[in-house]
């Protein structure tokens, strides 16, 4: 063979180029790299063959990430050329060490060329390598630091060190590189949490905004304390009485705020959204609902978590009690009032809806006995049919999914209706 290939390349003397061609013979379908032939076929041989042999040896070794040595075989022949044989690697992408996970450190084969990785391939790799859980894949970005988990971690009592970082899942099993969770932990994270304040329940005109980035236990401390300052209290005086009251429970807040944190989906680049009106609190997160979930799962405590190591993360340092339960303490702070949080979901959102008591106990002091127009009409049917669905509901009221949920959910809440069943076989009668 005296002519360059997909799968052969030429080197007349020894250069750290040879590192990006057996990174680029690794991440592709394997090939042979010929040290001591010229880029015409012509065979020079080494000097010192056996200086160059170590410096080759040595490194691909140190060069290259992660460890690809096991893919890769030397050989010198008679006529002082080495001969580094690789093999398809197994732990996609390789690159070089001093460059990371980035086109300028990641080459592929095209032609007789090796050639950087575009973003998206490198992506693609790891994916196909570490599997579909995007916590656990390992992170474009390696140069990461962790001051605000640290404060985190101590503030709880937890010890945070990298001994610890396998245990936790910021550390790659395989290779000891950052993988995604430790992005998402780290001074470094790239989404963030936007909060906006609207003068009207259209969200349309703003008051004010807010943008918090960096760690997301640093965007955790700084929406929770923002989102403080909306909450004002309310006094009511009876006698010589007064009862203080505010718009929202804290404990509600919190847990909406960590729900969205914990569960949403980290591979889409958006932030987690909260919209703050008069009436109303919004927690928008990305992701939707896991397979086979429904919000009535949801409410009544079952969760499966998205983000296993990163629910964990949250569990060790008690910011969450155990999967589940949070949704149900929302549900359970607002027994008494007259108007329910709401859970929204679409394919690619879940939205957490929490109702400004103060304003509803102002707005509407009589709605917790008052049945509307529509849910009359499903009364009516039930009293003609003997009970009703979710569809035929749909149907009778001229109303999509999301706002049916809504109306039979305020039903069941005013005693009204009572669902049997699950799944498709799901109706409601009265009780």
């Amino acid at each position: 063979m005296n002519f360059e290939t997909e799968n052969i390349e030429f080197k007349s003397q020894f250069t750290e180029e040879i590192y990006k061609e057996v990174i680029a013979f690794a991440n592709t379908d394997g090939g042979i790299v010929y040290v001591g032939i010229d880029n015409d076929g012509n065979v020079i041989g080494l000097t010192d063959v056996d200086n160059e042999y170590v410096r080759i040896t040595n490194g691909i070794r140190d060069a290259i990430m992660p460890d690809v040595t096991m893919f890769v075989r030397f050989t010198v022949q008679e006529n002082k050329v080495v001969r580094i044989t690789v093999s398809e690697g197994t732990n996609k992408p390789y690159y070089l060490k001093g460059k990371g996970l980035k086109p300028s450190g990641v080459y592929v084969r095209q032609g007789t060329s090796s050639v950087p990785a575009s973003l998206e391939l490198i992506r693609r790799m790891i994916k196909e390598s570490d599997g579909d859980t995007f916590e656990e894949n390992r992170s474009l970005e390696q140069e990461l630091t962790f001051d605000a988990a640290k404060k985190a971690f101590k503030l709880y009592g937890v010890e945070f060190s990298p001994e610890k970082y396998s245990a936790l899942g910021i550390t790659h099993k395989k290779d000891e590189i950052y993988t995604n969770l430790a992005l998402i932990l780290s001074d470094q994270c790239s989404h963030t949490t936007k909060i906006a304040v609207f003068s009207d329940d259209a969200c349309t005109v703003f008051r004010d905004s807010k943008e918090f980035g960096g760690s997301i236990f640093k965007q955790f401390k700084d929406a929770v304390n923002y989102l403080a300052l909306c909450n004002k209290t309310s006094s009511v005086i009876k006698g010589v009485v007064r009862t203080d009251k505010q718009d929202y429970p804290e404990e509600a807040i919190r847990e909406a705020l960590l729900n969205a944190i914990v569960h949403r989906d980290y591979s889409f680049s958006g932030s987690i959204i909260i919209n703050v009106t008069d009436h109303r609190m919004e927690f928008i997160s990305l992701g939707g609902l896991l397979p086979s979930l429904s919000p009535d799962d949801i409410r009544s405590g079952i969760s499966q978590p998205r983000n296993k190591n990163l629910a964990e993360v949250f569990h060790r340092l008690r910011l969450i009690e155990s999967y589940g339960t949070g949704i149900r303490r929302i549900f359970n702070l607002y027994s008494g009032c007259p108007e329910q949080p709401q859970i929204e979901v679409t394919t690619n959102t879940f939205k957490m809806v929490l109702p400004n008591m103060n304003a509803v106990s102002v707005a509407e002091p009589n709605s917790v006995s008052a049945v509307t127009p529509q849910m009359q009409k499903v009364l009516d049917y039930i009293k003609a049919n003997s009970q009703i669905t979710e569809k035929e509901i749909s149907k009778l009221l001229g109303l999509k999914k999301t706002r049916t949920f809504t109306v039979t959910k305020q039903m069941r809440d005013l005693g009204l209706i009572k669902v049997i069943g699950r799944g498709e076989s799901k109706y409601y009668t009265t009780k």
